[in-house]
């Protein structure tokens, strides 16, 4: 192929680094990148430092510059939405968001990297003023306007998942009255398990945020602007209104032309092809190969779609790949207010999830050896192991403390990435030094603990 023509769709993770490794693989092609926003490319994981000014500027809060790609070769076109795949020709149709025409542009090769778009409740009075979503640039900056706004005396908060919390503990910090909803009876229920989730809804009450959970949304009330959230368990007076209700993927544009499962995901082969021939697709609109699963599971992380696109950029042009794409683990962390956690793998709710049968275990200890006092850097840590009840392999987990100790996610997530069992983990050589960790580190006491064996 003299000049292959390939297209990507969407200025995300995925698209950005399909972009860089396409650029560093293969310095002849032609690489066009379509954006249908203006503002190329928002960081909704840094919305949270923007918010709380922890950040040089709003305009920084991104992955990349359109001047970066350009300078390497690309092409990046922002405002330009890509609305129709036509297969047959081998092109895509084009438009121009600021003028409204369209134009068809061919390829050789499509990657489709469309992301997920934030789910608005289809509730009444949803068309109500003061009602936000927690991502994106343009909403960012008018949630900034408000936490500033001394007018904004209340704010709900509607789910209680990494953003809602994330949304709860700026508007804290803002000096905001707070109130965090969810339909789910636990804070961030779905990624960590109930010990966990104990400590951190005491932490968020203690820090003067109200839960309500297991709550139903039924609708907004209000004449021009919101002034209530009506739910099943009482209406919640508020000035403001953030949704942080979950993802959906943005694929109603490829309904009839690519496949896609009952809930709107691409369909892919092990070699993250879609149905039409040379089109992919990659990021939080797929399904990934989960390891400690086995089997495809949704995964919307930014450390995803950039392991997606560097396998796909390293054989797109190999009718027949080597090996298909390895998988992930799923590793993520949080702060929230003086906690910090990280997850790997599966949790007990993930796990039931994909029909898989684990086993739990919850330790809790001293960083560090108990001649050294709490107040010299010696806190309370917890370990919280998933593993396979026959073979003792560990299929996820998830430390907490109000030390960072986050770190350790990632010995979790190699631990499983690698099929490393309890055993193998209770024995693991660590090092040990008494400024930092105890004789057996944290990981080898909690899977001691796991095994059944005597306390250190």
């Amino acid at each position: 192929m003299d000049k292959p023509k390939i297209v990507v769709v969407g200025a995300s993770h995925g698209g950005h680094q399909s972009v860089l490794e396409l650029l560093h693989r293969y310095p002849n092609a032609d690489v066009t990148m379509f954006e249908a926003g203006d503002f190329v490319s928002f960081m909704s994981c840094g919305m949270e430092l923007y918010l709380e000014d922890q950040v040089t500027d709003v305009n920084d809060v991104r992955n990349f510059r359109p001047d970066d790609l350009i300078k390497l070769g690309a092409h990046v076109l922002n405002n330009h939405q890509v609305t129709a795949i036509n297969a047959d020709a081998k092109t895509v149709t084009v438009r121009d968001t600021k003028n409204g025409t369209a134009q068809d542009y061919p390829y050789d090769k499509l990657i489709l990297s469309s992301g997920v778009r934030p789910n608005a409740l289809p509730v009444p009075g949803h068309d109500l003023k003061n009602i936000f979503l927690m991502r994106g640039y343009d909403w960012a900056t008018q949630i900034k306007a408000k936490l500033e706004d001394p007018s904004v005396k209340h704010i709900t908060i509607i789910g209680a998942g990494y953003i809602g919390i994330e949304a709860a503990e700026a508007s804290r910090k803002a000096g905001k009255e707070v109130t965090l909803l969810d339909i789910i009876d636990r804070p961030l229920g779905t990624y960590l398990d109930p010990d966990m989730t104990t400590i951190l809804a005491k932490e968020l009450t203690d820090k003067g945020v109200e839960l309500k959970l297991g709550v139903k949304i039924e609708g907004f009330a209000g004449d021009d602007a919101v002034s209530a959230v009506k739910t099943d368990a009482g209406d919640v007076a508020t000035d403001l209104v953030i949704q942080a209700a979950g993802v959906q993927p943005a694929t109603e544009w490829l309904k009839g032309t690519v496949d896609l499962d009952d809930r709107g995901f691409i369909n892919t082969d092990p070699y993250l092809r879609t149905n039409l021939p040379d089109v992919y697709a990659i990021g939080d609109a797929t399904l990934v190969y989960g390891v400690a699963a086995q089997q495809k599971v949704p995964i919307a992380l930014a450390t995803v779609a950039r392991r997606e696109a560097r396998y796909l950029a390293a054989n797109i042009f190999s009718e027949h790949p080597a090996r298909p794409f390895g998988g992930v683990v799923g590793s993520s962390a949080l702060s929230v207010f003086d906690y910090h956690f990280a997850a790997s793998g599966l949790n007990t709710f993930t796990a039931g999830r994909s029909g898989v049968k684990v086993a739990t275990s919850f330790y809790t200890d001293t960083l560090r050896p108990a001649y050294v006092p709490e107040g010299n850097g010696n806190p309370p840590v917890c370990v919280n192991l998933v593993f396979d009840p026959q073979t003792h392999r560990l299929l996820g987990g998830a430390v907490l403390s109000t030390y960072d100790i986050t770190a350790q996610g990632n010995v979790i997530a190699l631990a499983v990435q690698h099929g490393l069992s309890l055993e193998d983990l209770a024995e693991a050589d660590f090092f040990f030094q008494p400024g930092f960790d105890r004789q057996w580190s944290l990981l080898n006491l909690a899977a001691q603990h796991a095994l059944g064996e005597p306390k250190f």
